[in-house]
């Protein structure tokens, strides 16, 4: 088992460390997300620890076979660097592909390596901390793609739970979701399923998805310095966190459809619930799961050679927009309008909840 990781630890901090968290030999740390497997594999601690914390839920103690990651405190092997073509760029990286395998060029920094018939990664990087966030945004991008070739879809919403019955809250990134989702939690009823993008199956039921839960500066409020941390990105600066440590116990592993608030924002300080169409709720879920928006995908990884292969993710979102109407078919819909009281927000959208 990994020790915890000292939640306090800035970004510099883990820079810092990088010296003392060298092992002689690789450790290592399964997980199981919901059928899908895999194992990390680094000599250093840090990025073994930030990912232990952020899968912390789906820690396994079984080695069944499954995809394995390995993240490399070495530069890569000259040797590797054959690929000339690329097939996508993100901000983050160029991809390439050659001879079975993807190569993932971080801007000179670090380089990944895939291997296209198993989905095992190997990072390559002197930076622990690109190390730690390459291979989480990996692991959000085949985490989504294999289970969306299952039937289990992601949506980009905060998901709890009341008096049984799932409450899905479709905000847009930067809209406060979780925020409104720790002032839920702070009422004992309220139980978490994600703060961001829980799973939904062909019946419209919900499945968790509880990872590290993102916060905006100055809104952690009375949370214990030992359950928070800050992160750097390779894209978009520094993040505080909060470990899932802080709220595991209120986690559930499933809950049945209930209400779907679709939300917005706006400078009064009230908060108002009406209800809306059906198809205006089918509509902001094509956007938030069918597309995608606000979901971690991962082009440099999804991102095929031919046109062919994107034809293949057709049928994907069509079993999307069938999860989305099974969900929207079993749940009583409604616009959220969330003011500038969190706290007001919070009672607002539980009133609504408790009324399923």
């Amino acid at each position: 088992m990994l020790p915890p990781c000292s939640a306090s630890s800035q970004t510099r901090g883990l820079r810092n460390r990088v010296a003392n968290t060298v092992t002689n030999s690789p450790r290592e740390a399964s997980f199981d997300v919901h059928g899908y497997r895999f194992s990390v594999h680094s000599n250093l601690e840090v990025p073994l620890e930030g990912l232990a914390q952020d899968f912390a839920r789906f820690r396994s103690d079984a080695r069944a076979p499954g995809v394995r990651i390995e993240l490399v405190d070495a530069e890569p092997p000259p040797d590797l660097l054959r690929a000339t073509i690329p097939i996508a760029y993100t901000p983050r990286n160029v991809a390439y592909r050659h001879e079975g395998r993807r190569y993932v060029d971080y801007h000179g920094r670090g380089l990944g390596v895939r291997d296209e018939q198993t989905g095992d990664y190997r990072l390559y990087s002197r930076d622990p901390v690109l190390l730690y966030e390459a291979a989480y945004l990996y692991l959000l991008s085949q985490i989504g793609d294999a289970l969306d070739r299952e039937g289990l879809h992601r949506i980009h919403a905060l998901g709890v739970v009341v008096n049984g019955r799932a409450v899905l809250v479709l905000l847009p990134m930067g809209g406060g979701k979780s925020t409104l989702g720790l002032h839920l939690l702070q009422h004992p009823e309220v139980q978490l399923l994600s703060d961001d993008s829980p799973f939904i199956d062909r019946q419209g039921r919900l499945l968790a998805y509880p990872l590290r839960l993102g916060l905006l500066p100055g809104t952690e409020g009375g949370i214990p310095v030992e359950h928070r941390r800050t992160i750097d990105r390779m894209e978009f600066g520094p993040k505080h966190l909060v470990n899932y440590s802080y709220f595991a116990s209120r986690v559930v592993a499933s809950a049945e459809p209930g209400l779907v608030l679709i939300g917005s924002r706006a400078l009064t300080n009230d908060c108002r619930v009406e209800p809306i169409s059906r198809l205006a709720a089918v509509r902001a879920c094509l956007v938030n799961c069918v597309v995608g928006v606000g979901l971690f995908q991962g082009l440099e990884f999804l991102l095929q050679s031919t046109p062919w292969d994107l034809l293949g993710h057709a049928g994907i979102g069509a079993s999307r927009l069938r999860n989305c109407l099974a969900l929207i078919r079993r749940s009583t819909v409604c616009r959220v309008q969330l003011g500038r009281d969190a706290a007001l927000n919070a009672r607002v959208v539980l009133e609504h909840a408790r009324r399923l």
